[in-house]
């Protein structure tokens, strides 16, 4: 298992930026991918980014590319979000996730996660 906190939440206004981190703890940090989904009031958990095991293979929803850039570092056992040029609709809790499947499958769904941090409020005002 693995024990996923998140950090680096907070209000901010529209163009700013924020840096996430999630620091996990357990087994080998390399036996994971990574990923960022995110949840606004009354909508459903979304996928924003993902890093696979080696971080070779990097993902982002069409909705942030060019604006957050995923980033691991696996000697820290870290996996950060740089969120760039932020805009209100970015508002959410963002979640960090961990999976053992291996390859890219699923890399951008729920489906490919089993471990999830409790989250870090990310507030944008207009």
């Amino acid at each position: 298992q693995v024990q996923l906190v998140e950090s680096g939440g907070g209000l901010v206004q529209a163009g700013d930026s924020l840096r996430l981190s999630c620091a996990a703890a357990g087994r080998t940090f390399t036996s994971y991918r990574m990923a960022w989904f995110r949840q606004a009031p009354g909508n459903e958990r979304e996928f924003v980014a993902a890093v696979s095991r080696t971080g070779g293979t990097i993902v982002y929803t069409d909705s942030v590319k060019g604006r957050f850039t995923i980033s691991r570092d696996n000697a820290k056992n870290t996996v950060l979000l740089q969120m760039n040029s932020l805009k209100p609709e970015d508002t959410a809790v963002y979640y960090c996730s961990a999976g053992e499947r291996s390859g890219s499958v699923y890399l951008h769904t729920q489906r490919g996660y089993d471990y999830w941090g409790q989250g870090t409020q990310v507030t944008v005002s207009s």
